[in-house]
């Protein structure tokens, strides 16, 4: 990614606003971890594309969303990807004087009938007694990079306190014009969605607030749109479970959608467009631009990134209209061109993973053994394990399965615990563990080094060279007072004798190699 940095007077009438300009290689657009991006809001003003988007500037390890500041991106050509960065254009407590500092989460910025800009930001209400204190705001300003200034300086349109009363947590405001001048406002997380028109002002709410039903695991990030007549409603969901079709893990967002004939509904379920990405989070906005359609959302992929140091990426969305109405194709992710990986004796990349405790808890993901990341201060989906409150297994196993026999004579293995070894509770390193490989049978592998039981270090085990074509790593928990602790891994490498290229596991699972 290329950038040279420069300020100007977008407007003789406006201050200086500092600005950037970029090249991005491909997604995420932002790559290089000097500034993360994330909840993007597309929209289109002119010839030019706009995304508005939060900073998130988590210190690595951290598990918090920081956010103090919203920032812009723009572009007139998506595929040749040169892009204008605004990185900072408002902060919560400059905008709107009832607020606090921080939590400048997912805004939106919508072109009002009378020619000025119009930006739903969410924001916590300083002096609120209000059990969750986050409430939506309305800043306008002249141009999209500002100055913003409150539209509503007697406080937020959306709280719980006005203009009903409510107990959910007022945040992800998603705004859109209809075709007669109306502006309607969703908003809504945890599962709670609401709805409902605004007045042509853009501030003022009326008619009651409606309840939002039949969007199927419907978590938050909801985004209003219409094409051809019919509305549609795309929004995080989390409806895990190994057979969904959103996320085998409750932690993940996919990105889902719905449609309606009136735009505030009711609604109906279509499917997913976006599988989980490299973010536990998923937040998403669409928009059409110069007759393609865009699907704005955020990664985990810029360099240092994380759950909590997002970057926003923007891919094409195809729409199926053989039916009715017509269907949103499921988006493919794309990413910038990637260096060649280096050889390495780790080849867990090329096996399939499986543990006994299938089908594994859904606030864990088996993926996470072998996807080649450690990060951090892990979150749930970082790691495979086998606690679910009670009664959790005593003797579980993980194992790598390969499409062909492989040679090796090592392996490294990271545990993850939130209680000490010898506890019988919560997540332990477990007591004893051991290796076995398939040879016609389960057989323990030759010569081990030892099996470490420390957690967040490397427990590398060396063993004399076997060639198979299944490995498992079989563990004895921890146990105390009668009751086993969970047992977690962030990831398990396993080595060859010398370094070899990287290749991906198989599409269709391996065989087993016996009980």
């Amino acid at each position: 990614m290329r950038r040279s940095i420069l300020a100007l007077a977008l407007l003789s009438t406006t201050p200086l606003a500092a600005q950037e300009t970029i090249h991005s290689n491909g997604n995420p657009i932002l790559a290089d971890g000097r500034s993360y991006s994330t909840d993007p809001a597309p929209v289109v003003i002119g010839d030019t594309l706009w995304i508005l988007a939060g900073r998130d500037e988590a210190p690595p390890g951290v598990n918090d969303f920081i956010m103090n500041e919203w920032q812009l991106l723009a572009t007139k050509d998506p595929v040749k990807s040169d892009w204008t960065h605004y990185p900072a254009i408002a902060r919560p407590e400059s905008v709107f004087k009832w607020a606090e500092p921080g939590h400048a989460y997912a805004g939106q910025i919508v072109p009002g009938p009378d020619g000025k800009f119009y930006m739903y930001a969410p924001v916590s209400e300083a002096k609120s007694d209000a059990p969750d204190r986050f409430a939506i705001g309305v800043a306008v300003a002249d141009t999209p990079v500002g100055p913003w200034r409150d539209a509503h300086p007697s406080g937020p349109i959306i709280s719980q306190r006005v203009p009903e009363r409510n107990t959910i947590q007022n945040i992800d405001p998603t705004v859109m014009i209809d075709d007669d001048g109306t502006p309607y406002i969703y908003w809504g997380t945890f599962g709670q969605l609401r709805g409902m028109a605004l007045a042509r002002d853009m501030i003022t709410p009326t008619g009651r607030e409606i309840r939002i039903d039949g969007l199927k695991g419907f978590f938050e990030a909801p985004w209003l749109m219409k094409r051809k007549g019919v509305y549609y409603m795309l929004y995080a969901g989390n409806a895990a479970g190994p057979t969904s079709d959103c996320t085998p893990a409750v932690y993940h967002a996919c990105i889902a959608y719905g449609t309606a004939n009136s735009p505030l509904g009711p609604w109906t379920y279509r499917g997913v467009i976006l599988k989980p990405v490299s973010s536990t989070t998923s937040h998403s906005g669409a928009v059409e631009f110069k007759g393609q359609w865009y699907l704005a959302y955020h990664t985990a992929d810029a360099v240092g990134g994380g759950h909590f140091r997002r970057s926003v990426a923007l891919d094409r969305i195809e729409w199926d209209d053989s039916v009715t109405p017509a269907r949103i194709r499921p988006v493919v992710p794309t990413r910038s061109p990637q260096p060649t990986p280096a050889p390495t004796r780790n080849v867990a990349g090329s096996a399939t993973a499986f543990a006994s405790n299938t089908p594994v808890p859904v606030q864990y993901w088996i993926k996470a053994l072998n996807d080649g990341i450690r990060r951090e201060g892990p979150l749930p989906p970082d790691m495979w394990g086998t606690w679910r409150g009670a009664d959790n297994p005593a003797h579980p196993w993980i194992e790598y399965r390969w499409a062909k026999p492989v040679t090796l004579n090592g392996s490294r293995i990271w545990f993850w615990g939130d209680h000490p070894a010898g506890a019988g509770e919560g997540v332990a390193p477990p007591a004893r563990w051991r290796i076995d490989y398939w040879d016609g049978s389960w057989k323990p592998v030759p010569q081990p080094s030892g099996y470490g039981t420390a957690v967040d270090a490397a427990q590398e085990t060396r063993f004399a060279a076997i060639t198979t074509r299944c490995l498992r790593a079989t563990f004895d928990a921890s146990q105390a007072g009668g009751t086993t602790a969970g047992v977690a891994v962030t990831e398990w490498e396993v080595l060859a004798p010398t370094p070899q290229r990287p290749t991906a596991a198989p599409v269709a699972a391996s065989e087993p190699c016996g009980s």
